[in-house]
């Protein structure tokens, strides 16, 4: 696997339907080998999760990964509260536009790039009822359209 490989395991398909993505971060993230071991068998879940800033460190919480199945008494608790790795700077900007613009962070997508596990996270501002039915109309008017498109060139 070369350093620039990426491979997903993850999205976050909600997010995209529920938030306005504003900015985007790569970040690291601090696992344990049981954790790893499963991510690698794609077994992980960023439904419900999202990131909270607290001490200083951006913390995933409600991120789902399933226990290993070849791990014993060391396997890892699947709803556990994992370490985001940010450069301060970043860690800063995300406290900043939390507190002060009211926003959200929500994890977008987690994936290897070359041996390294990272996450997606992005500053979101929640959709009203309206915007979700506008984007939905959106798409199916973009679906028909290449319906349409599909049936005149054949």
């Amino acid at each position: 696997m070369s350093k620039d490989s990426i491979k997903n395991i993850a999205a976050n398909k909600k997010a995209y339907h529920d938030y306005f993505i504003l900015e985007t971060f790569q970040a690291g993230i601090a696992l344990t080998g049981t954790e790893v071991k499963s991510m690698r068998a794609g077994r992980c879940n960023l439904k419900d999760s999202f990131v909270k800033i607290e001490n200083g460190e951006a913390i995933i919480k409600q991120m789902h990964i399933s226990p290993y199945e070849q791990g014993n008494r060391f396997n890892h608790d699947p709803l556990a509260d994992r370490r985001l790795l940010l450069h301060r700077y970043e860690i800063n900007k995300l406290i900043g536009a939390v507190t002060r613009d009211g926003l959200t962070i929500v994890p977008l997508r987690v994936y290897f790039k070359g041996s390294l596990v990272k996450v997606d996270i992005a500053v979101a501002r929640g959709k009203k009822l309206y915007d979700k039915r506008q984007d939905i109309a959106k798409k199916d008017q973009q679906r028909e359209a290449q319906k349409e498109f599909k049936a005149k060139f054949q």
